[in-house]
């Protein structure tokens, strides 16, 4: 009896051990999904928010849409940078380098830029000739060096954000974006506007952002730019672009008479707002049309 006693007792306390510990590991498993679920919530509702912003920018967000795109780099995925490259190279070497361009970027940023997609098909054989081409409505395409010279001068970084005044052809424009992260460009001439803006998108050129305007006034919802480039010519530095310069900020322009003397100048914005302007060189442009040729005749 007694043996038989004890042997029930020993087979209670293993039998109430057992519980105790399935009893444990079901309160531990329980504590173990709790601590997921607050892991896990935290991160779901994260992504509920990114998704927001994404329908946000779809539905009205042109600002923010045009923010997504200006950030993208060139993607060098159109044929045409692969065509027409030892041309390109020869460019640069005898045009460029020969008259004193050491920038590597900007030599880099012309031997990249395939100049034959943004000349008109009658001139494509002319494309990397030393002299500018006609473009249409009366504008030109400007002559290689002066493209490089005018870059190197702006010293452009990785993030700079560029002001191009006169799109053209968007020549000029591809080649600063080869270099800056985002320009922003405006052309008087719609027409030219439109075709710049359609041949920059077919190129990959998803850092530049055009827009048909007078480029007198600049673009103030851009600014400010670490760079300002005016590719035609006025008689007077227009001050809403001087106003849109940060400080120790660069302007290149030519400045003079539409059809009398010129000269390139390059101004560097002071921490004071004064500026310091730098003669350059000798140049020919075509004038720059619209609000400017009124201030310059006051």
């Amino acid at each position: 009896m007694d043996a038989n006693r004890g042997n029930l007792v020993r087979r209670r306390l293993v039998w109430g051990f057992s519980v105790f510990v399935f009893v444990c590991l079901l309160l531990a498993g329980g504590v173990l999904r709790m601590r997921g679920a607050r892991v896990t919530v935290p991160e779901v509702a994260e992504s509920k928010a990114e998704g927001q912003e994404v329908d946000a920018n779809g539905e009205g967000g042109q600002e923010a849409a045009e923010t997504k795109e200006k950030v993208e780099r060139p993607d060098h995925n159109h044929p045409a940078f692969g065509e027409r490259k030892e041309e390109r190279a020869r460019m640069v070497e005898r045009q460029i380098r020969a008259r004193g361009v050491r920038d590597a970027n900007v030599l880099a940023a012309m031997r990249t830029v395939p100049r034959h997609g943004f000349v008109r098909a009658s001139d494509s054989r002319r494309a990397y000739a030393d002299h500018p081409l006609p473009i249409g409505e009366g504008q030109t395409i400007s002559q290689p060096y002066i493209v490089a010279y005018m870059t190197e001068a702006l010293q452009l970084e990785p993030n700079d954000r560029v002001l191009e005044v006169g799109t053209g052809s968007g020549y000029q424009a591809a080649v600063c974006a080869e270099i800056a992260k985002e320009v922003y460009t405006i052309e008087i001439v719609e027409e030219l506007a439109k075709q710049a803006k359609e041949r920059l998108k077919k190129l990959g050129y998803g850092n530049v952002v055009v827009k048909a305007g007078d480029g007198y006034v600049g673009w103030e919802k851009k600014a400010p730019f670490d760079a300002v480039i005016i590719t035609a010519a006025a008689g007077v530095i227009p001050q809403p672009l001087i106003e849109q310069l940060k400080p120790k900020g660069r302007l290149i322009m030519p400045l003079g008479r539409p059809f009398g003397y010129q000269e390139l100048v390059l101004i560097t914005k002071q921490d004071d707002g004064k500026v310091v302007r730098k003669r350059l060189l000798p140049v020919r442009f075509v004038p720059m049309t619209g609000e400017v040729m009124e201030e310059a005749e006051k």
